[in-house]
């Protein structure tokens, strides 16, 4: 275990350190979700009541599409001088692979949350009055169950030809309950502070979902390596 962690941080922190000195998958990330806030704050009166329901919405539509950007590029770019295949003959357990890209991935996306998320609150001139630590619990949740399932999908669809259009295909219909979930729980915390009581309904459901599904890409991510 001590040696699958030890590769899985090192690969990591292979791919910060590369995104560090390109900035390509982060800046896009960042300009596409900029691009959307800005679009909506023009489309929308900010200081219509009414239109901060689309808050919630808006908060994982721009973490969801923003992320494909990311998991599309973390497997396709291992493709270059045969990378991905020198990790998987290297002397390491294969799931240290996926754990190791689901961190970089993880990482990266709450970097667009820390920026994009106060620009949004910003623009709808939005003041939060819900209970921080419980926002941040979801956003944690919400987005370690997207990018435990897109990572394992990111390498399934890898090897295609149209990985850019098979990755969205494939993991949209697997991602809705935490999406679902997400959405509501990120609801009640910003608009309907008087639901609270469902609020932890919504954030088992995250845990289970994430606790589940990331055991089973844990342990299967070594087969699709072989296909």
């Amino acid at each position: 275990m001590r040696d699958l962690i030890k590769s899985a941080l090192a690969i990591t922190w292979k791919d910060l350190y590369a995104e560090w000195r390109t900035k390509q998958v982060f800046s896009t990330m960042l300009i596409f979700s900029g691009l959307v806030i800005v679009t909506f704050s023009f489309a929308f009166d900010p200081t219509n009541n009414t239109i901060r329901a689309v808050i919630p919405g808006m908060i994982w539509v721009i973490t969801i599409f923003a992320g494909i950007l990311g998991l599309n590029r973390s497997f396709i770019s291992e493709q270059y001088n045969d990378s991905l295949h020198g990790l998987i003959v290297s002397p390491i357990d294969p799931s240290s692979i996926y754990f190791g890209k689901f961190l970089s991935n993880f990482i990266i996306v709450l970097f667009v949350q820390m920026i994009t998320i106060p620009l949004l609150f910003i623009l709808f001139d939005y003041k939060m009055n819900g209970n921080i630590l419980l926002f941040l619990l979801v956003l944690f949740l919400g987005s370690a169950g997207f990018i435990c399932v897109g990572t394992f999908l990111a390498a399934l669809s890898a090897n295609s030809r149209s990985s850019e259009m098979l990755l969205p295909i494939i993991l949209f219909p697997v991602i809705s309950p935490i999406v679902i979930a997400a959405v509501q729980s990120t609801r009640i915390l910003l608009i309907d502070v008087e639901e609270i009581e469902s609020l932890f309904s919504w954030i088992s459901l995250m845990a289970g979902y994430d606790l589940l599904f990331f055991v089973f890409c844990f342990f299967l991510f070594e087969f699709i390596m072989e296909v």
